[in-house]
């Protein structure tokens, strides 16, 4: 086992044993066996769409799959086997249907993931040069996130066949026979961000049109008596079916986690029994969840081992954990008997509420109004404070920024980053919160457009605004917008709360000379540097 794609990688090298994260070795073989598959039936998606050959359910296999393979998404080594031989059954039909031959079977996969192993752990792989497996590495993480984005958009039905073309394109490069140096690596890593933004405006249009757009909402910290289920994860559709499954039943259903910005959205919050949000960030579920009185459903990535409350946790989608009640697409009956059978909470606990919605729509209509507040002074800076949460004690500096930066400057906020402080009252300049929720991860496509209409208005470039990005990963989709921020030129980030275990010392010094990307350092460091900028 080699693993070192999750921030908290052991002592920031890799998972050699047993992943941080509670993955099994068996798994994590499973899963380079299926990342091989992968690049092999990307190849051959890749003639067939040379032929002509467009097929739907391939599309959304090969995202499916990928999006499979992403930290704390799927621990259950049987379910990421189907997926493994789903891949290799797909590339030997379509091969035949090409008229070319296909040698993939189950023992070419096994001996294909030594492949994989030498690509990221040493010299004697197909990338001799440490520059070019970062990079190699970089991309096969980014393309997860850029998976996992464009999954989310296609169950609501935008799709973008080209799209998925571009991901099986560069995730076959390595194996398609093309001699590519360290700048065409990075010039992929481009590519891959722009992809990106492709995947996250599909899946903004997506939420937008089927639940309308996201509107600034309060929501209740506290409980309501009756029966509950709890759902975790970023599937607004899994959340929306399960609505409608209880809708008048007497169960009230509590977002856990990055669900929490479901309430903003028009259709979904017009289910009374939409209750409100328990809970804080994923890694934070051990210790909260236990105390839910009712059974919990995890949508998507962010599951970690239910132990000793195994009983009432229920997986949808890609999901998985060995022995959980796994829900098959849009089916939670099983997940509402145990909703009845459970006490859920005795009686009404208020709570103080959170302000979340600050979506697309809503930014760009303050566009002008934030802009007065800049030239005017009453705002002197913007913070972009947000991202993956995780447990490392080092994460208390996104809540010491929060707290530290000025009175005259707003955060802006999302992902589950925001969890470190997403209850603070920071006050507010004029009609702005100074504590701005955008919304999901995803919604960092929200963020980029407004930072690009400020810039058209101001007559600049994004970089010449007063804003600042300060950013905490932990996981592929941060990787992946991290590349799309790259990609789009965007300059002087900071980084934390450790740098990927993944990035060679010469991709670094690319990203610094390049774009001026640092590490954190201390909040009040932080912010002076970069309110000077």
């Amino acid at each position: 086992m080699f693993c070192n794609q999750c921030e908290q990688t052991a002592r920031g090298i890799a998972c050699t044993i047993q992943g941080v994260c509670g993955k099994k070795a068996p798994v994590a073989a499973v899963q380079d066996q299926l990342i091989y598959a992968l690049r092999l039936l990307a190849g051959t998606v890749l003639k067939g769409h040379a032929r002509g050959i467009v097929r739907e359910d391939m599309d959304d296999f090969m995202l499916a799959a990928l999006f499979s393979t992403l930290t704390n998404v799927n621990f259950d080594e049987a379910a990421l086997r189907r997926f493994l031989h789903e891949a290799v059954r797909r590339r030997r039909e379509l091969a035949r249907e090409l008229g070319c031959t296909c040698a993939t079977d189950d023992a070419a996969v096994r001996e294909g993931v030594e492949e994989v192993r030498r690509a990221a752990t040493g010299p004697d792989g197909f990338a001799d040069d440490e520059d070019v497996r970062s990079a190699m590495q970089i991309l096969l993480f980014g393309l997860k996130g850029v998976a996992a984005y464009a999954y989310h958009a296609a169950r609501l039905g935008q799709r973008d066949h080209d799209l998925v073309i571009r991901i099986c394109g560069l995730l076959a490069a390595g194996h398609d026979g093309v001699p590519r140096g360290l700048s065409d690596w990075l010039s992929l890593l481009m590519d891959c961000g722009h992809a990106n933004v492709r995947a996250m405006a599909l899946l903004d249009a997506a939420n937008t049109a089927a639940y309308g757009d996201p509107e600034p909402t309060p929501v209740s910290l506290g409980v309501r008596a009756g029966k509950c289920i709890l759902v975790s994860g970023h599937d607004l559709r899994d959340l929306e079916e399960l609505l409608r499954q209880t809708a008048g039943t007497g169960i009230n259903i509590y977002t856990h986690g990055e669900m929490l910005p479901a309430h903003a959205y028009p259709r979904l919050r017009a289910y009374p029994h939409l209750a409100g949000h328990f809970g804080t960030a994923w890694q934070n579920q051990q210790k909260e969840l236990p105390a839910f009185p009712g059974p919990v459903l995890f949508t998507t990535n962010c599951i970690q081992e239910p132990r000793g409350y195994a009983d009432k946790v229920f997986t949808t989608g890609v999901v998985g954990w060995p022995g959980l009640t796994h829900c098959p697409d849009g089916d939670f009956s099983a997940l509402v008997a145990r909703a009845r059978a459970m006490p859920g909470f005795a009686e009404d606990v208020p709570g103080k509420s959170v302000l979340t919605g600050f979506g697309r729509k809503t930014l760009l209509s303050a566009a002008p109004a934030l802009l007065d507040a800049v030239k005017s002074g009453a705002v002197r800076h913007i913070f972009l404070v947000g991202g993956c949460d995780g447990a490392r004690s080092g994460r208390s500096y996104y809540a010491d920024f929060v707290e530290k930066a000025p009175a005259d400057t707003l955060i802006l906020t999302l992902a589950c980053g925001k969890f470190r402080f997403f209850d603070r009252d920071l006050g507010s300049i004029g009609a702005f919160p100074r504590l701005i929720d955008i919304g999901q991860c995803n919604d960092a496509y929200a963020a980029v457009q407004v930072a690009l209409e400020l810039a058209r208005a101001c007559g600049c470039g994004v970089n010449d605004l007063p804003l600042s990005l300060v950013l905490s990963w932990y996981e592929q989709k941060a990787v992946a917008i991290l590349l799309s921020l790259l990609a789009l030129g965007v300059k002087g980030m900071r980084l934390g709360p450790t740098l990927p275990a993944f990035v060679s010392p010469g991709i670094l010094r690319a990203l610094v000379e390049g774009w001026d990307i640092a590490p954190v350092s201390t909040p009040e460091a932080d912010i002076a540097a970069l309110m000077e900028r």
